[in-house]
């Protein structure tokens, strides 16, 4: 379920005009209009799944690792994962036929995991990005 609400301040996108709501367990997790999560605190595996859902992408065990790894490098570094990073990361993992650009843009196919995987890891947009 969705909901939209209006703000005059935006956490993620001064440029918002709204904010979505990703329903989660009975409790209304808000996003930007974008999907990008207000508060990161508010994470977990119930909001990926609501807003995959929201966005038309049914999760597999390859989008979860993405997650993690995206989650994980941001609490490590406190900024979002580089997609070079990445790709040299699931190139390892996964092999060059699947860790590579095309590959995750492919299973992330709203923005690519530096948009659609940031999202639903619930990271937040950086600043400049569109």
């Amino acid at each position: 379920m969705m909901t939209q609400t209006t703000s005059g301040k935006m956490q993620t996108n001064p440029y918002a005009i709204y904010n979505l709501a990703v329903c989660v367990d009975g409790r209304e997790i808000l996003t930007d209009q974008e999907g990008y999560i207000q508060d990161m605190d508010d994470w977990s595996e119930g909001f990926s799944k609501a807003l995959a859902e929201r966005e038309g992408l049914q999760l597999n065990e390859e989008h979860w690792e993405v997650i993690r790894y995206i989650r994980h490098y941001h609490e490590e570094h406190r900024v979002q994962a580089p997609v070079r990073d990445m790709i040299r990361h699931f190139s390892k993992a996964w092999g060059k036929e699947r860790g590579n650009n095309r590959y995750l843009h492919e299973i992330f196919p709203k923005g690519g995991p530096q948009k659609q995987g940031n999202r639903l890891a619930g990271i937040r947009k950086t600043k400049g990005e569109h």
